[in-house]
């Protein structure tokens, strides 16, 4: 007989089993780092949202809800972030009374973040930091 070269069905079901392993331990492993990279994004458009209404408060001495006048001609609350894809975030702006000038800002996920252990992200005028529901122990969100 002449000698066959090859593999055999139980080498190809140990290399396939072996890659099923690397897969179950890698996928989950990368979305957990995807979701903290979408989380960074909602935090960095929360800081800067916070940025152009101070400034805005310094100039007007008063703190605006409309998009336009922070962003420019057509930006409108609801905000996405990211623009331009699909988004994980939506970022609110409330202005509880014009009597006592603060303002409270959300970020709300949406479609792949909705699982996020932070849920939303909150910010406010005195700069206080917050998560809605909290967060279990363990979980860093800001």
């Amino acid at each position: 007989m002449k000698n066959q070269v090859g593999f055999t069905l139980v080498e190809l079901m140990v290399v396939v089993a072996i890659i099923a392993i690397l897969a179950a331990i890698a996928i989950p492993a990368f979305q957990h780092q995807a979701m903290e990279s979408r989380r960074a994004d909602a935090k960095s458009a929360l800081l800067d949202l916070a940025t152009r209404e101070e400034r805005y408060y310094a100039n007007n001495n008063v703190y605006t809800s409309a998009a336009s006048s922070l962003y420019g001609t057509g930006a409108s609350f609801p905000l996405q972030v990211p623009t331009g894809s699909t988004p994980d975030y939506q970022i609110t702006v409330s202005i509880p009374s014009s009597t006592n000038p603060a303002f409270a800002l959300s970020a709300a996920p949406i479609n792949l973040q909705t699982g996020d252990a932070c849920g939303t992200y909150q910010l406010d005028n005195t700069g206080a930091q917050t998560n809605t529901p909290t967060p279990t122990s363990g979980t860093t969100c800001w």
